[in-house]
């Protein structure tokens, strides 16, 4: 699969160590913003990427790929994938899928108009370990609780305590925890047990109007999920599914899948059946596979995922209180 990235963000530098070990996947393009053409020629040039472009309609027009790659921030996603659906372009739109549920919609119907592949990079959804938590969640018999934790002190939360607020504390730029962070316990629950009956959120909010943490309670009709993700505090992660014949945990935070423990009918046992090194490998060669075999059939069944997840969040969120100008759109 060959990539045009979009970006030149801390993703785009974990995308493009990842591809590097990848025969399967080649970074053929790159496109920033002017302001950011340094950093973009130093990448292009440490990583060998061919080309360099610094103007997006030029880039979607000229370069050579079967996918642009939007590793940028949240509040453009939906922007820049309209821009590169319209040229005739497939999509792979880093999570969050956009910033609210219209965006996502318009985006969805695009799409199928234009028969082009939109994908959402959300890198849980393809770990083997996931997969085996949907096969065997029949095992634990009828569910009674769902829990999750995904806590990580920010880099950036001492700049915001200072008043200097980045992307990621900006409601400007569709940020705050439950955007960022809390949204993978949102898609592992989605994931398993789809649209809830209900969704609620409460967040901590901070001087401008954005949630540093916060907890989202998703009621469906015999069981709770509890959902915490925070960025203004760190917490050991986890995952567990309970039922009435016993448990699925995930011994870490729920973005990896890394670990299992399972305890069903008294036995319990731990494993790990992942084996790719970096985190992103198995979605994108899951991308790959899909755009390959042109396999319309799963990539329609992960985008009625991602559009359950963005109602979910945009839910939990307005509950919360919390406003983005996006909204208005």
């Amino acid at each position: 699969m060959k990539v045009g990235i979009a970006g030149t963000g801390k993703i785009v530098r974990e995308f493009l160590n990842m591809q590097k070990d990848q025969e399967r996947i080649e970074v053929t393009a790159l496109v920033c913003r002017p302001q950011s053409e340094k950093t973009g020629r130093e990448l292009a040039e440490q990583y060998g990427i061919p080309a360099l472009y610094t103007d997006y309609e030029t880039f979607l027009k000229e370069a050579e790929m079967d996918a642009v790659y939007l590793g940028i921030v949240n509040q453009m996603h939906a922007f820049y994938a309209e821009k590169a659906l319209l040229a005739g372009r497939n999509v792979i739109n880093e999570k969050p899928f956009t910033s609210t549920v219209k965006e996502a919609e318009k985006l969805v119907r695009l799409a199928r108009e234009k028969h082009l592949f939109l994908l959402e990079a959300i890198t849980l959804l393809h770990f083997p370990n996931y997969h085996w938590i949907q096969e065997h969640l029949k095992d634990l018999g009828k569910i009674t609780m769902v829990q999750a934790n995904f806590s990580q002190y920010s880099s950036r939360y001492d700049k915001y305590l200072a008043g200097e607020v980045l992307p990621a504390f900006d409601p400007a730029a569709s940020g705050g925890s439950l955007m960022d962070i809390n949204i993978y316990n949102l898609h592992f629950t989605a994931g398993l047990f789809g649209m809830p009956e209900s969704v609620h959120y409460y967040p901590r909010i901070g001087f401008n109007g954005i949630d540093t943490s916060g907890t989202a309670v998703l009621e469906y009709p015999d069981f709770h999920a509890v959902l915490s993700g925070a960025k203004d505090s760190d917490s050991p992660g986890y995952a567990i599914v309970q039922g009435e014949k016993g448990y699925i945990k995930v011994n870490g935070i729920p973005s990896q899948v890394a670990e299992l423990t399972v305890r069903i009918n008294g036995e319990t046992r731990t494993f790990t059946e992942n084996r790719s090194a970096h985190r992103m490998v198995d979605e994108m060669l899951e991308f790959d596979r899909i755009l390959t075999e042109k396999d319309w059939e799963k990539a329609d069944r992960l985008l009625e995922h991602s559009l359950t997840v963005m109602k979910i969040l945009e839910t939990a969120r307005k509950s919360g209180g919390i406003h983005f100008p996006a909204d208005e759109a």
